[in-house]
């Protein structure tokens, strides 16, 4: 995380620990996608993935964190914020 900070990237990845990172700090990036399914081989999900970063870049390219699967997508703006 502290790397993709720095260097202005995002983290790509199929590990719910990323999203739980960013809650827990409450910083506002580096932004994260997250991709939940079961097969993460690059023709199953290569579609997915493109219509994610061209339908959300602005997101990404500000701060969010974005999760996604075969049925559903959502997106959260950095930095995350506690509900009460």
């Amino acid at each position: 995380m502290h790397w993709a900070m720095i260097n202005d990237c995002a983290v790509f990845t199929h590990d719910l620990d990323f999203g739980m990172l960013l809650a827990l700090s409450g910083a506002d990036g580096p932004s994260v996608v997250q991709v939940r399914c079961l097969n993460v081989l690059p023709e199953a999900i290569g579609s997915l993935v493109l219509s994610l970063l061209q339908t959300y870049a602005a997101e990404i390219e500000q701060g969010a964190l974005v999760v996604a699967d075969v049925r559903r997508e959502r997106v959260r703006i950095l930095p995350l914020s506690r509900r009460g």
